[in-house]
């Protein structure tokens, strides 16, 4: 039978989801993905989103906090524009 390689299990070094390379085209990305892609702490993060100059989240549920990968593609691309 062959191996199936298992993964290590995340340290406390590490985050325990490593985000993708490259932001997704469709989809939900959770907090620490945003901030992977948007170079902002993660206070600037919600100020920007109360201040309505960043996109706003999606609630999935009551403990579940997203955003759309195309709101935050969208906000990157008209951060290069307005510069």
């Amino acid at each position: 039978m062959p191996r199936v390689p298992v993964p290590a299990a995340p340290s406390a070094d590490s985050p325990a989801a490593a985000p993708s390379a490259a932001l997704p085209d469709t989809g939900f990305l959770r907090q620490p993905q945003v901030l992977s892609f948007v170079p902002i702490s993660k206070s600037t993060l919600w100020r920007r989103v109360h201040a309505r100059t960043f996109p706003e989240p999606v609630k999935l549920s009551e403990r579940v906090t997203v955003w759309r990968a195309e709101d935050i593609r969208r906000w990157i691309e008209q951060q290069g524009v307005a510069s």
